[in-house]
């Protein structure tokens, strides 16, 4: 019988990890350390042998603590109720944890979306807009699972749909299976890095990390990898056109509506300069209604609304002045005072005299009124400034240079926008209106309010679910069979993710009660690396992890190892988790573990093979590895939002 190359690399690692644990393992001095070591080592191969991640974790960690009991106390009945009692206290903990309340309202809100059938549309504007372009549907297939992946957060579901929808067309317009199998999968993995993903909040609750600074963070680096793939699409395109042949002339246009028929019928090339030429026509102007006629302006004009809102957003931002609170000098901190200078040098023999003056009574210039006590000095500083300063406060600042640029950027955008607004154009931009900026506004509104501190990222997934619903029930899609399917596997995927922490949690208190912490965190010291040579020895495993075991269990069982020796290097723990987040994006693009591979592979055509999905996967996984060095080279990537934001 032959058996799956798959299955040789699984069963050739597992024999890999049991040889390490033969020879390396000090059988003739064997400490508790060691023991720690051999437990990590098992999880490892029972896990890559298909047993449940989650309970393999619960079941090791209750056999390892146990042990780890006895072997201090020997006592069994006592060993026994002290592993019951970590067992309890870490389910516990795991379940109060206030960062695992948004990843079930994040999941349904991405199911819903999923089940408003928005992909299609969004796929075949996508597809339209950026027709122009060499490689035009992997440019737009990419784009729209970095959109659709933002809103969804599901790898699974948006691979599949892709497939569904994007293979097919690719396939048919001459695309090499390599190259659309990358883009399909390497797209959908989106959703692990870019916000709102489940893969940051585990992080964060895993290692302590803000989930919000973790999303602010995390945004531009997921979006940088979605621009380098683009790049590398666009570059094959020119390279090599057999592999993404331009598309036809025909395969570019799109039909205009009957209004939009008539109203280009006016000899107008431009949209708005017809549009406005048309409003002024008056009864010669019968074909077309007066509501037809504003609608199609309020949506030309929208962009120049939302600009014009955005600047000056921006405007009142900078040009805001600062509050500064007039603080007396005797109530102000370290101001070097009497009662300041009393404290600053204590004598060395004990406590100090009281000093030897008679108390005054306090300054007054007049006396008070009927005799009433006086105000107290700097008073009236405090509560009145010259009008000069006021006058000063009232005006604002001006505004930086910065603010003008950003303005002019704006203004250049916008008459470009509407120079080369045809109605062609128009007519896309109308089917970009009904299909990405509702997600566009939901996910706005969702990651806005995290950032700006409007809502926690548990009351910003609650708003983002209700988004999701109003969404579905705004194409219909909303009714009974859709929600009772979303709340299952919402449900299905909660416990998954809750039941891993209890899991993780249970095996790294046995993990740490054996000292296999103490005795990795030795071995790496001893080394004597820097703090470059430590990040790449820490992200070179954690690539390798990737090939064989899911992000999951990466997190869970290895992030506890390596957060602890972030501070002796002097690394950011946010940073790690920027770097961690783009290498995680292997373990869904690795073999054979490759799940995205899988789910590709269940809805492709009969010739395409899964060996032809993963080589088409291997360059992203290139372009990966190059995105990881460049947030390393150039960290105000990942770092300056929430540098800006939060610190």
């Amino acid at each position: 019988m032959k058996i799956h190359k798959a299955l040789w690399f699984g069963l050739s690692c597992i024999g890999l990890v049991i040889l390490m644990i033969v020879f390396l393992t000090p059988w003739d001095h064997l400490t508790t350390g060691h023991i720690g070591l051999l437990m990590l080592a098992l999880i490892v191969v029972a896990i890559m042998l298909g047993f449940p991640t989650a309970f393999t974790l619960m079941g090791m960690g209750v056999l390892f603590t146990f042990l780890a009991y006895y072997m201090q106390s020997s006592d069994p009945g006592r060993s026994i109720g002290q592993t019951l009692d970590l067992m309890v206290q870490r389910t516990y903990a795991t379940m109060t944890n206030d960062s695992l309340i948004s990843i079930p309202l994040f999941v349904f809100m991405g199911y819903l979306v999923e089940r408003a059938n928005l992909i299609e549309k969004l796929f075949r504007s996508m597809h339209l807009a950026l027709a122009r372009l060499p490689g035009a549907l992997a440019v737009a297939t990419l784009a729209t699972c970095a959109i659709f992946a933002t809103a969804t957060g599901i790898v699974g579901a948006v691979v599949t749909l892709m497939g569904l929808l994007a293979m097919p067309a690719m396939l048919k317009a001459g695309y090499s299976v390599k190259l659309t199998a990358g883009s399909i999968t390497a797209g959908g993995c989106l959703g692990i890095l870019l916000p709102p993903s489940v893969m940051l909040i585990v992080y964060g609750a895993t290692t302590g990390v803000s989930v919000v600074q973790l999303y602010a963070g995390a945004l531009f680096p997921g979006i940088m990898l979605a621009v380098l793939y683009m790049i590398y699409v666009i570059i094959v395109a020119k390279v090599r056109p057999a592999m993404a042949p331009p598309l036809p002339m025909e395969e570019r246009g799109v039909p205009l509506s009957a209004e939009a028929a008539a109203l280009a019928a006016g000899g107008h090339v431009r949209a708005l300069s017809g549009m406005v030429a048309a409003l002024f026509k008056g009864r010669r102007n019968r074909d077309v209604p007066l509501g037809v006629l504003l609608r199609y302006m309020g949506m030309a004009l929208a962009p120049l609304a939302v600009t014009v809102l955005l600047v000056a957003t921006v405007y009142q931002a900078t040009t805001r002045p600062e509050v500064v609170y007039d603080i007396p000098a005797e109530l102000r901190l370290g101001s070097g005072g009497d009662f300041d200078s009393g404290l600053s040098e204590p004598p060395s023999d004990g406590l100090a005299e009281p000093p030897s003056e008679e108390l005054a009574e306090p300054p007054s210039d007049e006396p008070a009124a009927g005799g009433g006590l006086s105000e107290p000095p700097g008073a009236a500083a405090a509560t009145a400034e010259p009008p000069e300063e006021a006058a000063a406060a009232g005006d604002g600042i001006a505004a930086p240079t910065g603010f003008w640029i950003f303005a002019g950027i704006c203004a250049a955008i916008l008459l470009l926008f509407y120079a080369v607004l045809t109605w062609a154009r128009l007519e896309i931009f109308r089917m970009l209106m009904s299909s990405f900026f509702p997600l566009a506004v939901m996910i706005a509104a969702v990651l806005g309010s995290i950032a700006f501190g409007l809502a926690t990222p548990s009351e910003a997934a609650a708003m983002g679910a209700m988004g999701g619903a109003l969404l579905a029930l705004a194409y219909r899609r909303l009714n009974l069979p859709v929600l009772r399917e979303s709340v299952f596997l919402t449900a299905k995927t909660s416990a998954m993710v809750c039941w891993l922490f209890v899991g993780s949690s249970i095996f790294s208190a046995a993990f740490a009660l054996l000292g296999g912490q103490r005795i990795i965190e030795e071995w790496v010291l001893s080394l004597g690396l820097s703090q470059l040579q430590f990040l790449l020895l820490a992200q070179i495993i954690i690539f390798l992890l990737g090939w064989p075991l899911e992000w999951t269990e990466i997190i869970v069982i290895f992030m506890p190892i390596f957060v602890p020796l972030l501070n002796t290097f002097g690394i950011d723990p946010l940073f790690f988790g920027l770097l961690v987040a783009l290498n995680l994006q292997t373990a869904f693009l690795s073999p054979p573990v490759a799940m995205s591979a899988f789910y590709l592979k269940g809805v492709s055509p009969p010739h395409v093979t899964l060996n032809e999905i993963f080589l088409g996967m291997m360059p992203f996984m290139g372009i990966q590895v190059i995105a990881i060095f460049l947030l390393y080279v150039f960290p105000g990537i990942g770092m300056w939002l929430p540098t800006v934001l939060y610190r």
